[in-house]
């Protein structure tokens, strides 16, 4: 062989080498947007922004290892869905966060929103199962989801948790001094929407985390508590955190929510 077919060979190998490490390292560019997997998406609550919950998922991701943030979805006021794909096709998206620019809208708005976000996540990557996670008015939208859209043409859902989720309404009449919006009306004990999901059938499949805090002055445990009216008995498990240190936004804070929901999520078998 002469050398400059020696030469040749060599490049060519070269050639399919550095093909064969930019396919692997950037497989986006070569795999349709297809996603496998059953991503877990995060709700915030009322009067939540990215930061709710952009440090816990933060935490699993890169502290814990337990997964990747592969979109974020930000609904505006009038309902325009806005995704951002993190993962660019390398994997299965684990972690979805959703934030509503109206922050303080009715459950049913925000109930709506959220569909339309699976929806989304439904049509454009094939994704037709999802774990829920909720906190606060999150949890409560999130349980409307679930019991209003989810098999009605929209992403069913696997396994749902609530964390500190008022759902017989926020008990403080000084919170309503300050806090006068559609929200804040869903949220006030024995409003038609807090009623309206006690009428409601729960799917018998979802298994369900609630989560609560004896610190929790906003979402006290026995509003938090209420789910269980709601929900299957063999579906329901709930945690009642005793720590009054613990406040309202120091759930999606703490270390001990964090491990209950990886242990509920992805260690707990579903039988």
């Amino acid at each position: 062989m002469g050398k400059k077919s020696i030469i040749s060979l060599v490049v060519g190998i070269v050639i399919l080498i550095g093909a064969a490490i930019f396919m692997f390292l950037y497989p986006g560019n070569t795999r349709s947007e297809i996603y496998e997997g059953e991503p877990t998406v995060f709700i915030h609550g009322y009067k939540g922004t990215e930061h709710s919950f952009g440090f816990m998922l933060d935490r699993f991701e890169n502290k814990y290892g337990w997964g990747n943030k592969g979109f974020v979805y930000y609904v505006t006021k009038d309902g325009q869905v806005l995704d951002y794909n993190l993962n660019k096709g390398r994997y299965a998206p684990t972690f979805v966060q959703i934030v509503l620019e109206d922050n303080r809208a009715s459950f049913a708005d925000s109930a709506q929103w959220i569909s339309s976000v699976l929806l989304h996540m439904q049509s454009t990557y094939n994704i037709d199962r999802v774990n829920l996670v909720g906190h606060s008015m999150g949890g409560i939208i999130a349980l409307k989801y679930t019991m209003e859209f989810a098999s009605q043409g929209y992403p069913e859902v696997d396994k749902l948790i609530t964390i500190g989720s008022p759902f017989d309404g926020i008990y403080s009449e000084e919170y309503f001094q300050i806090h006068n919006d559609e929200a804040a009306e869903d949220l006030k004990p024995g409003s038609n929407a807090l009623q309206l999901l006690q009428t409601m059938t729960f799917p018998s499949d979802v298994k369900v985390l609630n989560i609560a805090s004896t610190g929790d002055s906003v979402a006290v445990p026995q509003s938090v508590g209420t789910l269980r009216s709601i929900i299957p008995p063999e579906n329901f498990k709930e945690v009642i955190i005793e720590n009054q240190e613990l406040g309202h936004s120091g759930l999606h804070e703490s270390v001990k929510v964090d491990k209950l929901i990886h242990t509920f999520l992805w260690q707990e078998s579903d039988e």
